[in-house]
């Protein structure tokens, strides 16, 4: 039996190892798969929604190391994670994304001789003002596998000197998710609840430090969100930091700004797929509408996900108001992107993965 651990240490984690889990218990006469958590996000109850909206087992360990700057949190997940590694003997370790706990982990079970995958490799945003780009680029050079989700990512890694028999081109697991968890979202009620009509909202993700941790910022940012909501009202949910930040500096925005809770996944691939438009910050929320085909601002001025502009529904720009104002008008406005969904963002991607390990153990 081949023992599997996969590490989850922030929310977008969950949907990136859920289909791998699901796929490895398909799998369980050869591999048998558990789940770590670091805790390097962690919300009681938004972890226990992950669990339910994706059938998903509780973690087998938690490391429980909280936030704290970069050095403190990689180094806690680096102590916590060589403690399970001795415990369960690991044959093959799989960290997924580009978290302090995904170069943490791979640090770990590379230097203990453990073979390790990183999922989501190669995508580059050439932006190493990141912290996220400094992790995938460090966890790319030492890992054994790498599992890549669109071909910009083959192209990056072919680039960078990569063997290509340790690349491994398999689709997005993220999507899988969304794949597996549309069935329920077709049944949430989130619309109802918000008293929302699908279709007539702009939904609104913004967490990225630079954003919404900035008074100047942030002021600029929620009043291009009443200026998009003159003409659509505007659905977001808040990570409480930010709320914070909003009472604390005395920004309050009008009822057409409409700040909610932050949601479990299910509900808000609801929101997601009745919006008439999105705007974020997030990796993931490019993906996820380019797979909806929902349009997509992205108010960031670099992406390392080239394939949701150049294929999908996602348009790149400015984070300043005027661009983001006459991006929005244009979907407003009926001019559209019309986009497809990428190469194998067929909700088999996990599958690919498992078929992978499967050659290499068999």
């Amino acid at each position: 039996m081949i023992r599997i651990l996969s590490v989850v240490g922030a929310r977008p984690n969950f949907m990136k190892v859920a289909p791998i889990h699901r796929a490895f218990e398909a799998a369980s006469d050869l591999f048998h798969h558990s789940i770590v958590h670091t805790g390097q996000h962690y919300d009681a109850a938004m972890s226990d929604a992950f669990f339910q909206d994706l059938d998903m087992p509780h973690p087998e360990w938690f490391l429980g190391v909280g936030s704290g700057s970069h050095a403190q949190q990689t180094a806690r997940v680096m102590t916590g994670f060589e403690d399970v590694c001795l415990e369960a003997k690991p044959d093959y370790v799989i960290v997924v994304g580009d978290v302090n706990s995904t170069i943490a982990c791979a640090l770990v079970s590379v230097k203990m001789g453990i073979r390790t995958a990183h999922v989501e490799s190669g995508l580059r945003s050439f932006d190493r003002a990141m912290p996220e780009e400094i992790n995938r680029l460090a966890t790319d050079a030492i890992v054994d596998d790498l599992f890549v989700t669109e071909a910009s990512g083959r192209d990056n890694l072919l680039r960078e000197g990569v063997d290509p028999s340790r690349i491994h081109f398999v689709g997005n697991t993220m999507i899988d998710s969304q794949v597996y968890a549309l069935p329920k979202a077709e049944r949430s009620r989130i619309h109802e609840q918000l008293f929302l009509e699908q279709g007539s909202y702009a939904l609104v993700t913004l967490h990225r430090p630079s954003n919404v941790d900035v008074e100047d910022r942030l002021r600029m940012l929620m009043g291009t969100l009443e200026i998009i909501a003159e003409r659509c009202l505007v659905v977001f949910p808040v990570h409480p930091r930010t709320r914070k930040h909003l009472e604390t500096w005395g920004i309050v925005p009008s009822p057409r700004v409409r700040l909610i809770d932050p949601v479990g996944y299910v509900d808000f691939l609801a929101l997601m797929k009745g919006a008439r438009l999105t705007l974020t910050d997030s990796g993931g929320i490019q993906e996820e509408t380019t797979a909806l085909g929902v349009p997509c601002v992205t108010a960031r001025t670099t992406t390392e996900r080239p394939s949701t502009v150049l294929e999908g529904t996602n348009v790149l720009v400015q984070p300043e108001r005027g661009p983001i104002l006459a991006a929005v008008e244009d979907v407003l406005d009926g001019r559209i992107k019309q986009g497809r969904v990428p190469e194998l963002w067929d909700g088999h991607a996990a599958e690919r993965i498992v078929d992978v390990l499967r050659r290499h153990y068999s």
